[in-house]
């Protein structure tokens, strides 16, 4: 597996929580990566990215909530989500930023109740 998820679950509104993702070396050291989302009948979306120099970047919706880091020992990215609200539920995948994307697998589901 090139790339493993985890750390979703049921959350509060206003609470927080904390993915991992699980990538090869070859991936993780030579590719920018990114934390997507699809919410239930809607597109995929890109929530952050973080390239192999640490420079993040994040959609407007989860900006000053989420913060997307890399661990260079343990080959995973994290995405710490703090203040969540309902409308963050949503599958999580990560994937590389750029280019063609490595097989989604099934994500990690994120769910935020009222």
């Amino acid at each position: 597996v090139q790339l493993q998820a985890s750390g979703g679950g049921l959350v509060q509104a206003g609470g927080s929580l904390r993915l991992s993702c699980a990538a090869s070396a070859t991936i993780f050291r030579s590719r920018a990566m990114g934390w997507y989302r699809q919410a239930p009948g809607k597109p995929r979306e890109l929530a952050a990215s973080v390239t192999t120099f640490g420079n993040t970047d994040y959609a407007d919706s989860v900006k000053g909530r989420f913060t997307i880091s890399r661990d260079t020992a343990k080959n995973t990215v994290y995405l710490q989500m703090n203040s969540l609200k309902p409308e963050d539920t949503a599958v999580y995948y990560c994937n590389v930023r750029y280019g063609t994307p490595i097989s989604w697998g099934q994500g990690t589901l994120v769910t935020v109740s009222s």
